[in-house]
């Protein structure tokens, strides 16, 4: 039983990290239609960025967090700018290609200016251990916890009860109207890669704290993606609850069955989910009318 209480404990633990980045791809997704491949090396972007800034000006762990958001939006809205404005109205499949494009530049420049080798992330709040019963978390651990939780109830407040949530919310559902309703569908887009950002970027910084810096941790997009799959990609709350799940099912598969199940498990579990629900366990199933 300890066994299984810490394999869940540590699967919702990076199944936090899952999450946020898989609420990340949701958000651009449900306002602007768009699927950034390039999502886990923007991560990865602002948490090198941030670790620079946070070294060189010794700053203390909540100043570091406040740094870490307004690097967040900085890229994110430069992101939008330069990278997907340009190609609004052209092919989907231009726009994929633009995002993979973006992928593979970004961990190019992160290894030629900060190097090939991992680093540790010092923050203020490591060293310390929490004990829940037979649950065993690190300092490190708990804040990734209530960083995910603070952010569901943050991004869920921003939809439901903010004009500029409400405008995105319009636009997901017809940008054609939201326009005629007066919405700035491109100033509504940018603010949406902004948002996308800073939720990666917080998810970038956490991981990189309980871990490391270094130049794969664009990987954790790609874990991410089965979550945003999952949980429904028009659906950013539930795509933080794919996360959890990915995560939960990712440690017990590897604690019991095997070493490297992790990475397969989440994939085995999206091919099982979309066989039966097309449109993820939380996402909104799409009616055509011909």
């Amino acid at each position: 039983m300890d066994l299984f209480l810490n394999l869940v404990a540590s699967g919702l633990v990076i199944g936090s990290i899952y999450g946020l980045i898989a609420i990340s791809f949701a958000i651009i997704f449900k306002t602007t239609g768009v699927l950034n491949f390039a999502q886990g090396e923007v991560m990865m972007l602002i948490a090198y960025l941030s670790w620079s800034l946070g070294t060189s000006l010794a700053l203390p762990f909540v100043a570091l967090i406040v740094a870490s958001i307004v690097i967040s939006v900085a890229v994110g809205v430069l992101v939008e700018r330069i990278f997907i404005r340009p190609m609004i109205g052209q092919p989907v499949f231009a726009l994929v290609m633009v995002t993979i494009g973006l992928a593979v530049t970004l961990r190019s420049l992160t290894v030629l200016i900060w190097g090939p080798d991992a680093e540790p992330y010092a923050a203020s709040i490591a060293g310390g251990i929490v004990e829940i019963g037979p649950v065993v978390l690190f300092s490190e651990q708990v804040f990734a916890l209530a960083l995910f939780a603070v952010v569901m109830v943050l991004v869920f407040a921003f939809f439901r009860y903010t004009r500029i949530g409400n405008a995105m919310r319009a636009t997901a559902m017809d940008e054609t109207c939201a326009l005629l309703m007066g919405v700035d569908v491109r100033r509504i887009s940018s603010m949406a890669w902004a948002v996308s950002a800073v939720v990666s970027g917080l998810a970038g910084v956490s991981f990189a704290i309980m871990f490391s810096r270094a130049p794969d941790l664009w990987f954790q997009g790609l874990r991410s993606f089965p979550a945003a799959i999952l949980g429904g990609l028009d659906s950013p709350i539930g795509s933080g609850f794919g996360g959890l799940i990915i995560g939960v099912i990712g440690d017990l598969s590897e604690g019991y069955i095997g070493q490297g199940l992790k990475e397969i498990s989440g994939f085995v579990v999206i091919i099982i989910v979309l066989m039966l629900r097309p449109y993820g366990l939380f996402g909104e199933k799409e009616l055509e009318r011909v």
